[in-house]
């Protein structure tokens, strides 16, 4: 289980990669850079919700409320992404929602780091 859960730890990774260097395209004036914001930021939420699974069967010792601070930042984090989707399609940039996309990514990356139960 160990190799698989790597796997998904480094494709988690990679979501990050792309919401940030897709919120770095759009600031940097890429034309494409919100539609890779955008699917970053929900291969981080669909792995990271593997990920918990995949870790459940392993039977790993998970800090829920940690989990669930987590789930509640991405979802925010995809919901700006995609609104910000939307609107971009129809014509109607949203500068904001795509920097507190990002912003919340960096949030969550500051949680899963800094956030420890035990020492």
């Amino acid at each position: 289980m160990g190799p698989v859960i790597g796997i998904f730890v480094v494709l988690h990774f990679l979501g990050m990669a792309a919401l940030l260097g897709g919120w770095l395209a759009i600031r940097l004036g890429a034309p494409r850079g919100l539609s890779v914001l955008v699917w970053g930021a929900r291969a981080q939420l669909v792995i990271g919700v593997v990920l918990v699974g995949l870790l459940e069967m392993a039977q790993a010792d998970l800090n829920m409320a940690k989990i669930g601070v987590k789930l509640a930042v991405a979802l925010g984090a995809v919901a700006c992404a995609e609104i910000a989707g939307a609107r971009d399609r129809k014509g109607n940039p949203a500068p904001v929602l795509v920097d507190v996309a990002a912003g919340l990514a960096v949030i969550n990356v500051l949680v899963a780091v800094l956030w420890r139960t035990g020492s």
